[in-house]
């Protein structure tokens, strides 16, 4: 049981160290980290259970449970808590700390939901969990994150477009990558090795644009001050 987990916490700790070591200017709270990643991880069990609920009582097609009940489902509870749990709060201060806050709590369900998946199928599935599931999670928090901090610091019919894109995007791609697991079968990495490299080139172009966009409010910031 150790291994087990051992092996499905181990690659969402180093990515969520990866991208939280990403913040070129002041790091997060690592309480704040731990907390969300926290609500993440316990995010799973009312997860599991509304999607348990509506395949029982419902006619699920996979195709319905792969973009509705698992990547609409799994976006929307995951951006709610990031949006009260963060968002609102104070410590939500600079533009990188939406991708900080929206990683850690993604990388949280990630990282659950992998043991639970390592416990059922063997260790022997850790590695290709780490490339895909886990990381995709990861990267799908990173976008989310990246629209959160742009909204935290914009006004008006701007402020809530981003929050808007800020669970779109990130289930819209989400929805595409289970869609690809469903349509593919047994060759779906034919088509989720270039889904994948899309998502970390997307993703590390957001790291990138949220620390232009931090080292810009803070060059404003330091203006007003002076």
């Amino acid at each position: 049981m150790f291994g087990i987990i051992s092996a499905g916490l181990a690659p969402a700790i180093a990515l969520l160290a990866f991208f939280y070591l990403k913040d070129k200017y002041e790091t997060e709270p690592v309480s704040m980290v731990i907390r969300l990643y926290i609500f993440g991880a316990l995010l799973v069990f009312p997860v599991m259970v509304i999607q348990f609920g509506f395949k029982e009582e419902l006619m699920v097609s996979p195709l319905t449970e792969g973009i509705f009940l698992s990547a609409l489902l799994e976006e929307f509870l995951k951006w709610f808590l990031v949006f009260y749990c963060a968002y609102m709060h104070a410590e939500f201060n600079e533009p990188y700390d939406g991708i900080v806050y929206a990683v850690s709590l993604s990388l949280g369900f990630a990282s659950m939901e992998n043991i639970f998946y390592l416990y059922v199928h063997g260790v022997n599935e850790a590695l290709g969990r780490a490339l895909m599931p886990v990381s995709s999670h990861a990267l799908f928090g990173v976008i989310s994150g990246y629209y959160f901090g742009k909204a935290k610091f914009s006004s008006g019919s701007k402020k809530k477009w981003l929050l808007v894109f800020s669970i779109i995007i990130p289930f819209v791609l989400h929805g595409v990558y289970n869609w690809i697991l469903l349509a593919f079968e047994r060759d779906f990495l034919i088509a989720m090795l270039p889904f994948m490299l899309f998502l970390w080139w997307l993703g590390l172009k957001k790291v990138k644009l949220a620390n232009a966009h931090k080292t810009a409010w803070l060059a404003r910031q330091k203006n007003i001050g002076s």
